[in-house]
């Protein structure tokens, strides 16, 4: 789907590990009909050939793909909305500013999944048999209740914060379609529950 603008925006779907992104983004795809990019995506398939990774090893190949995630978009044309999926505070802001500008990107929309402490450290642990190998595993669950205290957006334009526990999916596409400024037929109904 594009606007009838010449500008080049991303949606970016943001938060910890474990703050339910994918399924918000998969959500917003399907409404929307956007092209998806997500951090997991595009580093997961060298994980696999490079096994055994290691946590540096990880965060090495999530800063490639970090990278890569913005060559795709730049050679986007320029009315393409990506929706990016990935916590964009794994690296500095600047890195995103600067990933953002080597992409031509003019507009950035943000949608915040907002997570305690106590949800993320669990939702983290019930999938921890479920991750690929040489993703973080138990060790890294004190450092995330740290994170889930701290992190914040990257507002780097328009915010709408969601509650991880229960994301109102029919809110966050009725924000997009207003943001987008898209016809209300480009946005069917959904329930509150999402």
């Amino acid at each position: 789907m594009t606007t009838d603008t010449e500008e080049k925006i991303v949606v970016l779907v943001n938060g910890i590990p474990a703050s339910g992104k994918s399924t918000l983004t998969r959500a917003l795809a399907e409404q929307f009909s956007f092209p998806v990019l997500t951090l997991d995506s595009l580093k997961e398939p060298f994980m696999a050939s490079f096994a055994p990774v290691d946590r540096l090893r990880n965060r090495q190949l999530g800063c490639a793909a970090y990278q890569a995630i913005w060559q795709v978009v730049a050679q986007a044309p320029t009315r393409c909305i990506y929706v990016i999926d990935a916590w964009f505070g794994f690296q500095p802001k600047e890195v995103l500013q600067q990933g953002l500008q080597q992409a031509g990107v003019t507009r950035v929309l943000e949608l915040w999944l907002a997570i305690t402490p106590d949800e993320a450290v669990a939702r983290y642990q019930a999938r921890l048999t479920d991750r690929m190998p040489g993703h973080p595993g138990a060790e890294y669950l004190p450092e995330l209740r740290q994170l889930a205290e701290t992190a914040q957006p990257m507002a780097l334009g328009p915010v709408l914060q969601l509650n991880a526990r229960n994301p109102d999916q029919a809110a966050a596409c009725a924000w997009l379609q207003r943001q987008l400024r898209l016809p209300i037929s480009a946005q069917p109904a959904l329930s509150a529950s999402g």
